[in-house]
């Protein structure tokens, strides 16, 4: 697994990287090619804050865990991302037979902190749009653990969005056609 550490507003110490690979590493066994992930560490209010982003076989699996010390969460990171993946794997293998061999879209995530002057904004993504069906874009949005997902619909060809309702349901917003 090739695995980027990243420190948000601190440097990471070299321990704590090599400690964050040797988890990590335990979680090869589920995937057949060498996949990407990444690990973010920070300190939000006085806690030490993991995060943790693999994208295997064009499904990202995403953590985020806070605890007292980075050792604990790390722990508990992977014991999550670890669940999701045996939860999740008997949907994913019979998604990957019905693709066949489809192209992989390589999904990045690049947090980008904006200037001073547009304080509205907290945090920009970026991430390549693979055609997907509904059915598979509700799927990566509940393993990436967010309310919404953006996807490529796989018919249509149109950027459509998926969300999680209140009341237990998911909605689909496409954009209208202008005549």
């Amino acid at each position: 697994m090739k695995i980027t550490v990243v420190g948000r507003h601190m440097s990471v110490p070299a321990d704590l990287q090599e400690l964050a690979e040797k988890k990590l590493a335990k979680l090869d066994k589920y995937f057949a090619t060498e996949e990407k992930a990444t690990v973010t560490f920070s300190r939000k209010r006085n806690r030490e804050n993991i995060e943790i982003t693999i994208a295997a076989a064009n499904t990202l699996f995403r953590c985020e865990t806070d605890d007292a010390t980075f050792r604990n969460a790390i722990d508990r990171a992977v014991d999550t991302i670890d669940r999701q993946i045996r939860k999740n794997k008997t949907k994913l293998e019979k998604r990957l037979r019905s693709q066949g061999a489809a192209v992989a879209a390589g999904i990045t995530e690049m947090a980008d902190e904006l200037s001073e002057a547009t304080d509205f904004v907290v945090r920009r993504k970026e991430f390549d749009l693979k055609p997907m069906s509904v059915e598979e874009a509700i799927l990566q949005m509940n393993l990436i653990g967010h309310e919404f997902f953006v996807f490529q619909d796989d018919k249509s060809g149109e950027t459509c969005v998926v969300y999680a309702r209140r009341d237990g349901d998911y909605g689909l917003i496409v954009p209208g056609k202008k005549e």
